[in-house]
């Protein structure tokens, strides 16, 4: 396991129960990022996030690209891994387990099975195009925790249900359309049966007219009380759905807020000339 040093200064000894929410409670934080750094070579993408995302909330991220608001998401689930600083998500540091004063850093097993609880959808929908819908649902529940085939694949036909594409069970990727192959692959992270979910650019690669059946199926999530947190330029969607509007620049947060006032009535300088450029 690689150990690595928290982002406290040498005299202040990190504390492994500093901020760290009680796992399982129900009052506690989903999403608690405290100090995150991150380096690419000699480019610093995150420097020093802090950011608590509440259960059933919905935070969008906006920002120019570049900003690390992608970079911040896949760090969330373990994606890439932090430099300093610390993520909790449902009272668990992801990736790591704390020793004195260092990370020590969680098998590939472990982390597999950490990261299964967090549901990603990526801005390519990754599916397995040898396997028919169905079986691309079914198989990290099968592989993860290795759920029974009849009761994961009645859980997935409901959820194909949900996203409106009952129909395709048997099609095989290609034979979907974008915007179909992006809804099945919302379904499949929720098949898992997150406690978080990450949506990061879901419908940058989609053409215009597939957009809006993606969206409708995320507003459905969102009312459903899945926290989420989405990285997205969809201003409207932001607008009608975000509970909080995170403006990501340089690698921190800018600004942060309500939706109406973020994005209609912004109070940074920044953020006001990215909002005139995307409108």
């Amino acid at each position: 396991m690689t150990a690595v040093p928290t982002d406290r200064p040498a005299d202040r000894p990190a504390d492994p129960t500093a901020a760290q929410p009680t796992v399982g409670s129900a009052k506690s934080p989903m999403v608690i990022a405290e100090r995150v750094h991150k380096k690419f070579g000699l480019n610093e993408v995150l420097k020093g996030v802090d950011l608590t995302i509440d259960r059933g909330e919905v935070v969008v991220m906006i920002g120019p690209s570049g900003s690390g608001k992608s970079t911040f998401l896949r760090c969330i689930n373990h994606l890439e891994r932090v430099d300093a600083g610390r993520i909790w998500v449902d009272g668990q540091v992801v990736g790591y387990e704390q020793r004195g004063h260092h990370l020590h850093e969680l098998s590939e097993r472990a982390i597999a099975r950490q990261r299964a609880h967090i549901g990603m959808v990526f801005q390519h929908f990754n599916l397995f195009p040898h396997m028919t819908v169905l079986d691309n649902l079914i198989e990290a529940p099968r592989r993860v925790f290795g759920a029974d085939r009849e009761e994961v694949t009645a859980r997935a036909e409901v959820l194909l249900g949900k996203v409106g594409l009952r129909d395709k069970i048997k099609a095989y990727p290609r034979h979907l359309s974008g915007g179909q192959q992006q809804r099945v692959a919302i379904a499949r992270a929720l098949c898992l049966q997150p406690s978080l979910m990450l949506f990061d650019e879901p419908t940058s690669a989609l053409d215009p007219e597939l957009v809006g059946d993606v969206l409708a199926v995320m507003k459905d999530l969102a009312a459903s009380g899945m926290t989420m947190a989405v990285v997205t330029h969809e201003m409207g969607f932001a607008r009608d759905v975000a509970d909080r509007v995170v403006f990501f620049d340089s690698g921190v947060i800018v600004e942060s807020g309500p939706p109406d006032q973020v994005i209609l009535d912004p109070q940074h300088e920044r953020t006001r000339v990215f909002l005139r450029a995307v409108r």
